[in-house]
């Protein structure tokens, strides 16, 4: 299927590595051009070998909690390309401790999830948005998380976060409408991710010995427990969605939350 993005550009934010590197290669997959941000050093050889590949692509070292960082860097992004056709926020990070229950945390765990995840993309929108506006085309699409949706226990302020950016998603998405920019938020469910390997470890650090399970268990009874069609979801099922949802095929939709979740959340 053409997704008509050919001699388009698409920042992904996030796109040394994970899902925010997936969504960089299948956009490039597709013909755009592809400019990755990241806070990772990495973000440079995973430029060079989409390139590698054939795709034009540029990556550029960014701390999202940086606005003016930011700023900086969508200036260099329209100077290289000339425009800016999509933008895929995925940078993320967790508290890094497993959060059930909440109080086991300490308030200071909070305000670093909450800077990358929810002020980071707003200062990612800020600094992109007004020239999609300008131009009366684009799209946005933010990577949220179905623990966003369910009150997730296993990390609250990766929860809360991921709540905060679905209700960001749909604000920018009405502010953007009337200019012809759609904004949605995409939620992967289970996939083997480092942020989910870490989600893993630190429930095994508070474990009993005889209690622990290795990753490969605990998450096989994760899945069979809560993913009705019973298997991982991977980068590249969260990746084509990004890019389908940039394209003139879901051109009716946007203020979405869609869920790549293997059927995890339902509602009814």
């Amino acid at each position: 299927m053409d997704l008509g993005l050919t001699g388009q550009v698409a920042v992904v934010v996030g796109g040394a590595r994970g899902l925010g590197h997936a969504i960089a290669t299948a956009f490039a997959a597709e013909g755009a051009h592809v400019a990755l941000l990241d806070v990772s050093a990495d973000v440079s050889a995973a430029a060079e070998q989409l390139a590698r590949d054939g795709a034009t692509a540029a990556g550029h070292v960014v701390d999202v909690t940086d606005y003016a960082a930011v700023r900086a860097a969508a200036d260099a992004v329209q100077a290289r390309f000339g425009r800016v056709d999509h933008v895929a926020f995925a940078a993320g990070i967790g508290s890094g401790k497993f959060g059930f229950p909440f109080w086991q945390l300490d308030p200071a765990d909070w305000p670093r999830v909450l800077a990358v995840n929810l002020v980071g993309a707003v200062n990612v929108a800020h600094a992109f948005a007004p020239a999609m506006a300008e131009a009366r085309s684009g799209t946005m699409v933010f990577l949220a998380s179905v623990a966003g949706q369910i009150g997730s226990q296993t990390d609250p302020p990766y929860s809360a976060s991921k709540a905060g950016l679905i209700n960001f998603a749909q604000c920018a998405a009405k502010d953007l409408a009337p200019f012809g920019v759609r904004v949605n938020a995409l939620n992967p469910g289970m996939v083997k991710t480092p942020l989910n390997r870490s989600v893993w470890q630190a429930w095994a650090d508070r474990q009993p010995p005889e209690a622990r399970q290795d990753y490969e268990s605990w998450t096989a009874e994760k899945i069979a427990k809560l993913v009705p069609l019973n298997r991982w979801q991977t980068p590249e099922d969260v990746a084509a969605m990004a890019v389908f949802l940039a394209s003139t095929r879901a051109a009716n939709v946007t203020g979405q939350t869609i869920n790549v979740d293997g059927g995890y959340v339902m509602h009814w």
